[in-house]
């Protein structure tokens, strides 16, 4: 195969971070299980601290094989990253990239879409430290010039929102903060670098709650931040301040589910089309919020930045209530009712954005289901969700 031609994503989570030194031979790197590192003597043990301990074995918070494994392969997802850390979650991630670039005195800006525990950190931990927040419209895109105030150090994006799935307009965003010299950072968890390269598209500070489509079965919390040059370094030694580290095992199995990411989203994508479309034609359904589809908020940044899509969205019931919907949600029998995604599995909830938005109210004609697409049949699952609507229909009178 010629050198000059890129290698494909496909290929890349198949073969990323698997450093013969780190395999020795074996397909997989074994899981390197430590606290305690041994030196030969004192010299050796100071000559190893004043180094740089990066891919160096020091004390098992640095990390070993298994760990940078991993951080290394989501690196590589991500061209012109410098390096990624791994988290035990993806909101202790989020807290250290916030706590990286963010000192008493600063503002942060967030968008009104953002997951309900970034917001809690906001509203919380981060209001305790000092640091002001202000909620700003995801769909605000080269507007955020206008909110920049003059103790502003970072803006936060997740795109696409949580549960109501609006597209910010990244490189708008990432161009007005690079002329004021401010850090952006990115909850890119449900694009992953295969549908989005947040770092080619400027971001300093890339975000994924590895617990969703890296790890892949809904059996480990890992979380990860991946920085652009200038920013590594910072995000590392604070890491290192509030003690984080991903247990060894869990960065295995991160490294397990990274291998079939790719054949896995898109299926993911597949089924989750199918069913968003069909849900477009049913008279029940008001409103379908995939990024893919026109109907959704920001739909033309994901036209223009995105290479595709993956499993997770939400829909509007035309009218109903709280009892409407928990009729059509508590008797589905191919989605569980659960936190989370990213999984194999297919996942229904509730939706209620209005409870936590402040700077800009939706307003919907229904109640709103997020739903999980995940590796079953989409027919069956189409099938479950007629039965549901049915139900819903049926409690309207």
């Amino acid at each position: 195969m010629s050198k000059d031609r890129p290698i494909a994503d496909a290929t890349r989570v198949v073969s990323a971070g698997r450093r013969v030194e780190w395999t020795q031979g074996i397909v997989n790197p074994p899981v390197w299980r430590a606290s305690t590192h041994l030196y030969g003597s004192i010299a050796e043990l100071r000559e190893n601290g004043a180094r740089d301990t990066h891919h160096r074995l020091f004390y098992g918070r640095r990390g070993s094989p298994t760990q940078w494994s991993l951080a290394d392969a989501l690196t590589e997802l991500e061209p012109g990253a410098e390096a990624t850390f791994l988290y035990p979650s993806g909101v202790a991630a989020i807290a250290a990239a916030l706590l990286s670039v963010l000192s008493p005195g600063d503002e942060l800006l967030v968008p009104d879409a953002a997951y309900d525990p970034t917001r809690s950190m906001a509203t919380g931990l981060l209001k305790r430290f000092g640091i002001a927040t202000r909620f700003y419209d995801p769909l605000v895109g080269a507007g955020i010039e206008n909110l920049i105030g003059e103790h502003t150090r970072a803006i936060f994006m997740e795109s696409p929102g949580s549960l109501t799935f609006e597209v910010q307009d990244v490189p708008a965003i990432v161009a007005a903060a690079k002329a004021r010299g401010i850090t952006t950072l990115l909850d890119n968890t449900w694009a992953t670098p295969l549908r989005f390269r947040a770092i080619e598209k400027g971001v300093d500070l890339v975000i994924l709650a590895g617990t969703k489509y890296v790890v892949g079965h809904s059996d480990v919390m890992l979380g990860s931040v991946t920085a652009a040059p200038l920013h590594w370094r910072r995000l590392r030694e604070t890491s290192f301040q509030l003690g984080q580290v991903a247990s060894p095992d869990d960065a295995w199995l991160g490294s397990r589910g990274l291998r079939t990411m790719a054949v896995r989203l898109a299926q993911h994508e597949t089924s989750a089309l199918k069913i968003a479309r069909w849900l477009e034609t049913r008279a029940e359904v008001d409103r379908v919020l995939h990024p893919a589809l026109p109907s959704c908020p920001g739909h033309e940044h994901f036209v223009r930045d995105f290479t595709g899509s993956s499993g997770l969205f939400s829909f509007v019931l035309k009218g109903g209530d709280e009892a409407a919907r928990a009729a059509l949600i508590d008797g589905l029998d191919h989605f569980g009712i659960g936190y989370s995604w990213g999984g194999f599995e297919s996942l229904a909830i509730p939706a209620d954005p209005e409870r936590h938005r402040t700077a800009t109210v939706p307003t919907f004609a229904g109640p709103l289901v997020r739903l999980q697409i995940g590796l079953e049949d989409p027919d069956d699952l189409i099938a479950d969700l007629a039965a549901g609507l049915d139900r819903f229909r049926a409690t309207l009178g």
